[in-house]
């Protein structure tokens, strides 16, 4: 208990790995992600049976698949979260390449199961979606290029790293995916931010944005009839977000009771992008109260780590990740009582979704690697060495 209140000792040399990363792991974010995830299978057993019975599969297939997805998101999570930051850079890397590859060819071999944007690749028993998988590699990869700028003689990783990302968006563009766009760009310039790039630079990446969206809100439907929807001063109340807006009002602070919510037949996508609204209309405003407190805590405590790291690379990458993680839970719980358009954006480790569980273990697995405890001086003791 005393570790889990003060943080983890550093490891001795030659202690085995499964003592070395528990002594060094954030315990607490770590008992953080296992709770979200119990309570995802939880919603799950309340909003899958009616798309089960929908399309013909016994009562709880979906939730039987998530703990699935859930088991192989863990155990990448912890064996990532095992590894050194040098090996979890190699890896990054590598899976980067990989999804930046299927990112491009999805206009050529993807699908949009009917949803009106192309982003999965169907496997006939599974779907992936790439962006998923290139989040946490391109956060990795753009903190290596930005802490090798920081360096003497160092290349323009700074440079290297915007061009990157716009290759990025101009692909999730042409899906289109504006969520996942705008999220790649939020969580790099956070990182931007933290590297040292001046207030200015960041406003006018602000206002290119603005003007990006004015532009695809003129040439994309599906862009400007989310957009449309939500500037609509009327919810249409047989619409997502109409569905959505009535069942957190009927939940109120303590919900209608387990199993007694009626959301879940009638929104499609309960189980996923708006899985929250099955919470909040079943147990009440109390579970999102304390599902949004899971994800404080986790991106609290971890860039309290953070801040103590003096490997340039490791904070980047870590704020990075963390950045996206509760920037992709924001958002999803905006949408749900109109706060923001529609992203179709799933809820970290609660929501139903293959690509996402697994994205996100190893996403999660990464950031854990990279706030362990490690024998070194902190960012303090670094500026004074320097004076």
């Amino acid at each position: 208990m005393t570790e889990m209140v003060y943080g983890a000792v550093p490891a001795q040399n030659g202690e085995p790995v499964l003592p070395k990363w528990w002594r060094t792991i954030d315990k607490w974010a770590f008992s953080c992600v296992l709770i979200l995830f119990g309570v995802g299978i939880l919603l799950g057993l309340a909003a899958s049976p009616p798309l089960a019975e929908k399309n013909g599969f016994e009562p709880f297939y979906y939730v039987h698949k998530q703990a699935v997805f859930g088991g192989m998101a863990l155990l990448a999570m912890m064996l990532t979260s095992m590894m050194s930051p040098v090996t979890v850079r190699r890896l990054a890397v590598m899976g980067f390449v990989v999804a930046f590859v299927a990112l491009m060819l999805l206009p050529v071999f993807g699908t949009d199961y009917g949803k009106g944007a192309v982003r999965w690749y169907s496997l006939g028993f599974a779907s992936v979606q790439p962006s998923e998988f290139l989040k946490p590699g391109f956060v990795v990869v753009a903190a290596w290029m930005m802490a090798a700028s920081q360096e003497i003689n160092g290349p323009p990783g700074l440079s290297w790293s915007f061009a990157l990302v716009l290759a990025i968006v101009g692909f999730l563009a042409l899906q289109p995916d504006f969520g996942q766009a705008a999220l790649m760009l939020f969580g790099w310039g956070v990182m931007y931010f933290v590297a040292g790039a001046p207030i200015i630079l960041l406003l006018i990446m602000a206002g290119g944005i603005v003007a990006v969206g004015s532009f695809a809100y003129s040439n994309s439907e599906h862009f400007a009839g989310r957009i449309n929807g939500f500037l609509s001063p009327d919810v249409d109340p047989t619409s997502q977000l109409g569905y959505a807006a009535n069942a957190i009002r009927e939940g109120g602070l303590f919900g209608v009771g387990v199993g007694e919510g009626q959301v879940k037949w009638s929104l499609p996508d309960a189980h996923t992008d708006f899985i929250i609204a099955v919470a909040a209309e079943e147990y009440g405003l109390i579970l999102v109260l304390c599902i949004i407190a899971l994800y404080m805590a986790i991106v609290l405590r971890s860039l309290l780590r953070l801040m103590r790291e003096s490997d340039p690379f490791i904070r980047l990458a870590g704020t990075g990740l963390v950045a996206i993680f509760g920037a992709q839970a924001m958002i999803n719980m905006a949408v749900a009582v109109r706060l923001l358009p529609a992203k179709g954006m799933t809820l970290p480790f609660v929501s139903y979704g293959g690509s996402s569980l697994v994205a996100g273990g190893l996403a999660l697995g990464m950031l854990f690697a990279f706030t362990r405890a490690r024998p070194q001086g902190g960012v303090k003791d670094m500026i004074r060495g320097r004076r």
